[in-house]
């Protein structure tokens, strides 16, 4: 014979009934802001170039691998029409994504086969080593600068459906203003604060990789790196001076503000803070004009330095004070 229910019987049934359905909503909010910051929905850390209505959002990842790409081509001094073109090739074929696997053997920003002579796996995962190759093969295209781009892309990459990489050229145009310096305070990310110490000696080594010798990060006080700011030697056909290096380097470090757990990049009298991220840029009061030495009207000093070809590289030598990048301590 069966006993009567207990009367705290449905009670328990009734706690448990809600701590299940509790569980299923964390579960299916985590699984939403999961997805949100993998795919750069509404809250997750984004980057955003441009202004006003002509904007381009892209992850961090993505303005990571952006940026190298761009640094790559200056420190071997490309014109930016080649930064463009490389930039809407590796958004056409890995969307800046650094992919392990693609069609058959390709790897990489660029989706480069070991197999065609690119370099080993393990080179071509390298971001640095792969836009350098890409840019070389670039640099042998006669009259690149003047085909368009999809032409020119083609011609490196041996693609399939070569008319792809025209729907990027606006969007690689505006990294490219961006990522070269010539549009100042134009890149910035909002990304959340970390509670790890940054490495100096990393941003240190990733600088040196991404720009060459030209450019000479050193240790300032605590977390902090500093990059004195000099003209590149080895100006590209737009020239380029000392104060636009200097903007490279600053969106170069937002950039990577995700990845080396940056708190701050200041310079030419403009901040950055990962406090204060979704504001972008803003003017240090009393310093509008501190860190650079180009003139007030926001031209650039020239010294006339010869460039490594033999032509007169504008700005070349010059200085432009520095870029200063404080890391989570």
């Amino acid at each position: 014979m069966s006993q009567p229910d207990s009367p705290n019987r449905p009670v328990r049934r009734g706690r448990l009934f809600r701590f299940v359905a509790a569980a299923v909503v964390l579960l299916a909010v985590a699984g939403y802001l999961v997805v949100q910051y993998v795919s750069g929905g509404p809250g997750a850390p984004r980057c955003t170039v441009g202004s006003g209505d002509d904007t381009f959002e892209l992850s961090p990842e993505q303005a990571e691998n952006a940026a190298t790409i761009s640094a790559v081509g200056t420190s071997r001094g490309m014109p930016e029409r080649a930064v463009t073109i490389a930039l809407a090739t590796a958004l056409q074929e890995s969307g800046l994504h650094n992919i392990t696997r693609g069609d058959r053997d390709s790897v990489g920003l660029f989706q480069q086969r070991p197999s065609q002579g690119w370099g080993t796996v393990e080179q071509i995962m390298d971001p640095v080593y792969s836009a350098g190759k890409f840019y070389q093969r670039l640099a042998e295209v006669p009259g690149y600068s003047r085909l368009p781009l999809t032409v020119a892309a083609q011609k490196v990459q041996r693609s399939g459906f070569p008319q792809a990489y025209a729907k990027h050229e606006p969007d690689a145009a505006l990294l490219t203003a961006a990522l070269t310096g010539r549009a100042p305070a134009s890149l910035t990310c909002t990304v959340a604060k970390d509670a790890h110490p940054g490495d100096p000696a990393r941003v240190r080594a990733e600088l040196a990789r991404a720009f060459g010798a030209g450019v000479a990060p050193q240790r300032g006080e605590g977390q902090e790196v500093t990059v004195p700011v000099r003209a590149p030697a080895r100006a590209g056909a737009d020239g380029g001076g000392a104060e636009r290096r200097g903007w490279e380097l600053a969106h170069w470090a937002v950039a990577h503000a995700a990845a080396f757990r940056v708190e701050q990049v200041s310079y030419a009298g403009r901040t950055w803070r990962v406090d204060g991220s979704r504001r972008g840029w803003h003017t240090d009061e009393g310093t509008a004009a501190a860190g650079s030495t180009g003139a007030a009207d926001g031209t650039e000093s020239v010294d006339g330095t010869d460039s490594a070809d033999g032509t007169e590289s504008p700005g070349a030598g010059s200085t432009a004070g520095q870029v200063r990048i404080a890391l989570a301590g």
